[in-house]
């Protein structure tokens, strides 16, 4: 990964270079003009995968190279000057339902190139994938039923027959990097994943909840440990389908006993890990991918990249 793609400490999808231009939005017939407009590109999205067209860079198609889909949304414009996209350029993210005219492109998931990809097209392609999914599953309004009318170029989607606007929702999670009394961090391997896998716990915020509680009730639920002292440490966003990843540091109780116990339904293996301990068992274990924020948290605690 290049040095220019991310600064040290920076998660890899909080980045961007776009502005939203989130006033443009509410332009009458925007979208129809700017697919339109020769200089406007688009951002084509394929079962959650877009065009990569280098390690850093993903391709960008004019309006007229793809039949318009059903469904897309007004990125915002570069601010950036780019070979691709000089900066001003309007972006649109088009939901497509086949690509067979651009089968033999190099289609890639944000897990995949996310952290590699520049701050630019990090920023559009997490936008575009949130953005869309919304889109694919709320296509009918939650008190009618009616299917809904997409309106303000991608971000409202109105009932036609109360009237009623439904915006894109963000799920939040926390995701907690806990630490002993001897500063030793717990790492989980969930049900889901390969056996060899670990990662930080995480789980979502109850209705109703403040994410520093949502830590120490996720932590206990999933470990059998109480943690005191949830401090925040940043976030990014995780469009799988609508997550916004919440990251907190957390200790240990002083008066708890450090044995975990795993849920054995979601968590099927805990283990605490010393520096040393981890950088030895990286043969053994998985480690999160380097797109993930729970990846970020892993190596801030370890004091620098981890070679996994």
């Amino acid at each position: 990964m290049s040095q220019e793609s991310r600064s040290p400490g920076e998660l890899p999808l909080s980045r961007s270079a776009i502005d939203r231009d989130h006033a443009a939005r509410e332009r009458e017939g925007l979208l129809d003009a700017l697919w339109a407009d020769p200089a406007t590109r688009i951002l084509p999205i394929l079962d959650g995968q877009a065009l990569l067209a280098s390690p850093q860079r993903l391709t960008f198609l004019a309006p007229d190279a793809l039949a318009r889909p059903a469904v897309s949304a007004y990125l915002g414009r570069t601010v950036e000057e780019a070979p691709d996209a000089p900066a001003g350029t309007p972006i649109v993210a088009a939901l497509l339902e086949d690509a067979a005219h651009l089968a033999e492109a190099d289609w890639r998931n944000l897990r995949q190139i996310g952290d590699a990809l520049s701050a630019r097209d990090a920023g559009l392609f997490t936008q575009a994938l949130a953005i869309l999914n919304w889109h694919a599953s709320h296509p009918f309004s939650p008190r009618t039923g009616e299917a809904t009318v997409v309106e303000s170029a991608g971000w409202v989607r109105r009932d036609p027959v109360g009237g009623d606007q439904v915006f894109p929702r963000t799920d939040p999670a926390v995701i907690v990097a806990v630490t002993d009394h001897d500063d030793r961090l717990l790492l989980g391997s969930n049900a889901m994943w390969e056996t060899n896998r670990y990662s930080l716990l995480a789980g979502f915020v109850d209705p109703g909840e403040s994410l520093e509680a949502a830590v120490v009730r996720e932590i206990e639920e999933e470990s059998g440990l109480r943690v005191v002292e949830p401090r925040y440490a940043g976030s990014q966003p995780w469009p799988f389908p609508a997550s916004l990843m919440v990251g907190f540091t957390a200790r240990l109780a002083p008066d708890q006993d450090p044995a975990p116990r795993p849920d054995g339904v979601e968590i099927l293996d805990l283990r605490w890990f010393s520096r040393e301990e981890l950088a030895a068992a990286l043969g053994e274990i998985r480690l999160p991918m380097r797109t993930s924020i729970a990846r970020a948290l892993i190596e801030r605690w370890f004091g620098g990249p981890l070679d996994a």
